[in-house]
């Protein structure tokens, strides 16, 4: 009688596991999709892009650094110089990433930005082969042809007015964010294979949340953070604390602990639901609607991404 209790009660539990991950990795993917429309918000109520790009890092790092003090104090108290260096390298291309992607939602459309700076899997793979030498696989190369053409046509119907205020300016800037996230990832990339997951994280949103609070006092021509974060609504800083605790932190970990329990190629094709999601939401917040051309250059750009991780993950 008791096993077959104990057989009820654990088919019920097995398959909540194995739902589990993809649950979580769908909920941190509407979390991140969701940064793209706070960011809009944030711009609306006049905090600049930088502001807001070194309030969502700085937050983060001050939310971990209690825990990091506690579970990695001791690894990153014996990190070596060239790691140190390393991290705070990676830290400044996150913040070029951040600066030049948030400043993009400023001229384009939302569906543009956030399609165009998630091509960032095919610049890494691009760049490797160029700095690396690492050769690239076919579909990989694939892949690029058909991003480069997704994005060609939404730069030809950004650029007849139906994108935004200026908005081959914010598809160039979106296009940077990628190869600043791209930068990151590659310089990272040695640092993660020893350093832990949480003592990286926080290494690299300290540095990148104090190059972005200088960029952001040089472009305010001031030394006073104070009037850098100063003298907004009480909304400004919900925001900010909004993408800090969603986007960045619930987001991103969500990526990460799902990698434990899925492929990287299905956790990837996954992420492409970001751009998706952030382009539905701008519809139903800011009526951002499709040009015919901009529709298909981000399904063709979608597809490029998708084609070339799965290519990129076969072959490694």
């Amino acid at each position: 009688m008791s096993s077959t209790t104990d057989r009820q009660f654990v088919q019920p539990v097995s398959r909540l596991a194995r739902i589990l991950p993809y649950a979580i990795l769908f909920c941190g993917v509407m979390v991140a999709a969701a940064a793209s429309i706070m960011i809009r918000f944030a711009q609306d109520v006049g905090l600049p892009s930088t502001t807001i790009a070194a309030g969502r890092l700085g937050l983060a790092a001050l939310i971990l650094l209690p825990i990091a003090w506690i579970r990695a104090g001791s690894e990153l108290r014996q990190l070596s110089r060239r790691d140190v260096a390393l991290g705070i390298g990676s830290g400044v291309f996150l913040a070029l990433h951040f600066a030049a992607w948030i400043s993009s939602l400023a001229y384009t459309s939302v569906a543009s930005s956030v399609a165009l700076v998630s091509t960032n899997p095919l610049w890494v793979a691009i760049l490797s082969a160029l700095l690396l030498r690492e050769r690239l696989s076919r579909p990989t190369l694939m892949g690029v042809a058909l991003t480069i053409g997704g994005s060609l046509l939404i730069a030809i119907s950004d650029g007849s007015g139906s994108g935004g205020d200026n908005a081959l300016l914010g598809n160039g800037l979106a296009l940077l964010g990628a190869l600043g996230g791209s930068v990151y990832f590659l310089v990272g990339r040695s640092l993660r294979r020893h350093v832990s997951v949480l003592a990286y994280i926080w290494l690299v949103y300290t540095s990148a949340a104090i190059a972005l609070l200088l960029t952001a006092l040089a472009l305010g021509g001031t030394a006073n953070p104070g009037e850098v974060f100063g003298g907004y609504p009480p909304l400004a800083y919900l925001l900010l604390l909004g993408l800090a605790l969603g986007p960045q932190l619930l987001g991103h970990t969500a990526f990460n602990w799902s990698l434990r329990y899925l492929s990287a190629t299905f956790v990837t094709i996954a992420l492409l639901g970001e751009p998706i999601g952030s382009a539905f939401l701008a519809l139903l917040f800011f009526g951002e609607w499709f040009a015919p051309l901009q529709f298909g250059g981000f399904v063709l750009l979608l597809l490029g991404i998708a084609v070339a991780a799965r290519g990129e993950q076969n072959r490694g």
